[in-house]
């Protein structure tokens, strides 16, 4: 259901972008403004940018299969990522253009009906931009957010090029026209830039430390004494899926039953406080004798050293691939 409600807001927004792209390339028509051309040649950017992402969240929803066991989300970092290059291109264009009219004659007309136009275009982008973020942040869509980044950076250079439009009209002075579509251009690359670079960090598998401390901390604060250690924990993410496997060392001697029910014990809890989808993979690794020092469990009848201390689980003791002794 969640997965439906995600692909018809991104079609919604695809359909109203590109009436905005329309509305946007009227306005540079009647006012011959450079300004105006750079915020609907990035129209065109986030009209494609959406029909791909309206692909991927579709492609993303799909159930596991025999080709892809970990599901299909990883389309959503590809999806941001070609959203993100696509905005750096467009922004190149824009200086190009620029650059090209201030060596050339300009004139400008109809000023008040582009300002008019892009504005309302500009405070729809928000609203939308708005919702997609909000949308992304629930659902866990790299896709979405990327999307929702990119309509809010449309519409706030939207703002700055109307109050530009604005100071043209006042002054007279043509050459700000130019100046305004470089400015805004470098802000859309910087923008596109961080859109790559988090979505390259999802390709790669790159650990979110944030989030993998939320989760250790949950662990942390409901641990018992047979959870002896934890330790080679990672975390990566699918879409909207979170990936975990670690280590836990448990007490040697219990059944294969009963271990396997503590590690169900682990798993329910992760996720019970998480808002997303989690898989655990979790290995039972037995106790050794060098373990009793950090082993609380008070009735063990195999205990071979004194309890000695505790050992808090946080990213910095858990991320290692050994397990602990005092």
């Amino acid at each position: 259901m969640g997965a439906r409600k995600d692909i018809r807001l991104q079609a919604m927004v695809l359909v109203a972008g590109v009436v905005l792209m329309a509305i946007k390339f009227i306005a540079w028509r009647l006012t011959h403004s450079n300004t105006i051309l750079s915020d609907a040649l990035e129209s065109i950017v986030n009209v494609v940018a959406g029909g791909f992402a309206l692909f991927s969240l579709v492609l993303a929803a799909k159930p596991r299969d025999r080709e892809h066991p970990y599901g299909h989300g990883k389309v959503e970092f590809i999806s941001a990522g070609l959203e993100g290059g696509l905005v750096v291109v467009a922004g190149g264009l824009i200086i190009w253009r620029a650059v090209v009219a201030l060596l050339t004659d300009q004139h400008l007309h109809g000023l008040d009906t582009g300002i008019l136009l892009t504005g309302s275009a500009g405070a729809l982008n928000l609203i939308m931009g708005l919702a997609l973020q909000r949308r992304g942040r629930l659902a866990h869509s790299i896709t979405m957010e990327a999307s929702g980044a990119h309509l809010l950076s449309d519409a706030w250079s939207t703002v700055a090029m109307v109050v530009g439009l604005v100071l043209i009209r006042i002054t007279g002075l043509l050459w700000l026209d130019q100046l305004f579509a470089i400015l805004f251009a470098v802000y859309i690359i910087i923008t596109g830039l961080r859109i790559f670079r988090r979505s390259v960090a999802g390709i790669m598998d790159e650990a979110d430390l944030v989030l993998a401390a939320e989760v250790i901390a949950d662990l942390q604060a409901a641990r018992r004494s047979q959870w002896v250690d934890l330790h080679n924990f990672r975390m990566i993410k699918y879409g909207s899926v979170l990936h975990i496997d670690c280590h836990a060392t448990l007490p040697w001697y219990w059944s294969l039953e009963r271990a396997h029910a503590e590690i169900a014990a682990m798993e329910r809890l992760v996720n019970a406080r998480e808002d997303r989808e989690v898989e655990l993979f979790i290995h039972m690794d037995p106790c050794i004798p060098a373990s009793c020092s950090i082993c609380a469990l008070a009735d063990c009848d195999h205990r071979k050293a004194p309890y000695a201390k505790r050992i808090d689980w946080t990213l910095e003791t858990v991320l290692g691939n050994v397990k602990h002794t005092a």
